[in-house]
């Protein structure tokens, strides 16, 4: 009969960064695949056929490890000599891809019908006890994004705490486009399941990027999912899905 640990690994199964050699689920890592022409890609959906190198540090630590040339054995270990070639600009290749699909992830959710948008919504649910994740463009108000925040902890009841919404790294320019709407500051989702979905999206994300080096306008915690406050405009590069 297996353990119950057990039963979690196979339906979770772990995953060991090639760098850190530290441990996580496939949903908080990212996969690395070769393209058929032997680049090292994103393949943050974790689609790509072959075989995978697994990745759970920041930007910043795989740019310092491929600098020094760690990263290259890494993934010549992972990829059992396989020819390959490291992009110089992987680093914001992987940024762009988890911006993506952390992106896509809240259009989806907006279009099953578990996003909502406008203040006034966004309150009467929040005081209603229906909220469930609370996020903020980057540009967003402190006032606006702190009336939310209040209305939140109120119907949660955890007025007094430090309940309040995540202050994405895009604008609400790029916001918008995401959802398909028209000037989208705040956004809340109403259904706990979606807001997990969306919380492992973007907290493998901020993850990967790391803080900005000003402070947003709104802080930068969620229930359910903790990240820090970030702000980047990293370049767009090609994923595993262009090469599928």
């Amino acid at each position: 009969m297996r353990t119950p640990r057990n039963d979690t690994e196979a339906l979770d199964p772990q995953r060991t960064c090639i760098l850190s050699r530290d441990t996580d689920s496939r949903a908080g890592l990212i996969r690395l695949a070769l393209s058929p022409d032997g680049a090292v890609l994103p393949d943050v959906r974790a689609k790509a056929p072959g075989r995978g190198a697994w990745i759970g540090v920041t930007r910043a630590e795989l740019e310092a490890a491929q600098a020094k040339g760690k990263l290259k054995g890494a993934l010549a270990r992972a990829f059992k000599g396989a020819p390959l070639a490291i992009p110089d600009d992987l680093g914001a290749q992987i940024a762009a891809a988890l911006e993506r699909s952390a992106l896509d992830r809240l259009g989806l959710e907006a279009k099953a019908g578990h996003l909502i948008i406008g203040n006034e919504r966004i309150a009467g649910e929040a005081r209603s006890g229906k909220l469930h994740l609370l996020l903020h463009a980057s540009d967003a108000s402190a006032d606006g994004a702190g009336k939310l925040a209040q209305a939140w902890r109120v119907g949660s009841d955890r007025e007094g705490s430090d309940l309040k919404g995540l202050a994405l790294p895009v604008t609400r320019t790029t916001l918008s486009v995401a959802l398909g709407r028209e000037n989208v500051v705040h956004a809340g989702l109403t259904d706990a399941q979606a807001a997990r979905r969306v919380s492992e999206a973007l907290s493998r994300w901020l993850h990967f990027i790391g803080p900005a080096p000003a402070p947003e306008p709104c802080a930068s915690a969620a229930q359910g999912a903790s990240a820090p406050d970030t702000n980047t405009d990293p370049g767009r590069g090609r994923c595993h899905e262009d090469f599928e």
